[in-house]
């Protein structure tokens, strides 16, 4: 694959933890890939591994088939961004400034000239602001706006987490369990944001999901990856992994029978 995210038999030791073994995997333009696997399988590392939290010991990754060595701070200059479990928002923030936060690293001025309030950095600040609302207004809670993010519903703050990345206008997002703490309504509504991800008018992103909720994984993902152990176990669509006996058996039993 020339375009999007590959990690190339990628390997991952902490001390003499193995917590990824020989993992390839790929996530192209347009495409949902979900990783799933019980606690412990590895899920995270990979996450980490992509984001440059962790090291790979062994193997490689690329972007668009070039050598990808991840640092956190350049991620969204490359057009990656990343939810972490729960919503990371911050407190001293409105929603509408939250959001703000996730583009600020395509401003075009510096500290200085944002301190001293100087015109351009009055002219990058309303720029931001109206691209946040039309995230906002995107994902149905722009009357949220002004709002402080702890005197709101869970999903709506979830909701708010995944606007903050959109704002990045990201062409690969990493969501880390972004159905945690959610009832089934949300989680329906949930997997319909994520399906729609990849084909929307502007900006449309790839997204890498990390989630043990089965019927949001099976409903939104166009292949799915299974770790345990840090080895990738089975990879397919979801009709594939489903009806995988190793996977049902070892890892996803009961879970598969209640997405059913």
């Amino acid at each position: 694959m020339a375009d999007g995210l590959a990690l190339h038999q990628v390997g991952v030791r902490f001390g003499g933890l193995i917590a990824l073994d020989d993992v390839s995997l790929t996530v192209g333009p347009g495409e949902v890939v979900g990783v799933i696997g019980p606690n412990g399988a590895g899920k995270t590392t990979l996450f980490n591994v992509v984001c440059g939290f962790a090291t790979a010991h062994t193997g490689t990754l690329t972007l668009d088939g070039r050598p990808f060595r991840p640092r956190p701070h350049r991620l969204t200059r490359l057009g990656i961004a990343r939810t972490l479990q729960g919503t990371g928002l911050f407190a001293g923030l409105t929603v509408l400034e939250n959001v703000m936060a996730g583009a600020t690293h395509t401003a075009r001025t510096g500290l200085i000239p944002a301190l001293l309030g100087l015109p351009r950095s009055d002219r990058d600040e309303r720029r931001l602001r109206e691209h946040a609302r039309a995230v906002l207004a995107d994902l149905g809670i722009t009357e949220y706006a002004d709002a402080a993010p702890d005197t709101l519903p869970f999903a709506v703050r979830q909701r708010v987490a995944l606007a903050r990345a959109l704002a990045a206008r990201p062409r690969l997002l990493l969501l880390d369990e972004p159905a945690g703490g959610l009832g089934a309504d949300d989680v329906d509504s949930l997997a319909e944001l994520i399906r729609g991800l990849p084909h929307r008018a502007s900006d449309p992103c790839a997204v890498l999901l990390v989630e043990h909720h089965m019927d949001l994984v099976m409903a939104v993902c166009d292949r799915i990856v299974v770790l345990d152990f840090g080895r990738v176990v089975a990879t397919g669509p979801p009709e594939a992994v489903r009806e995988d006996p190793a996977v049902v058996d070892a890892y996803l039993g009961a879970a598969l029978d209640e997405a059913a």
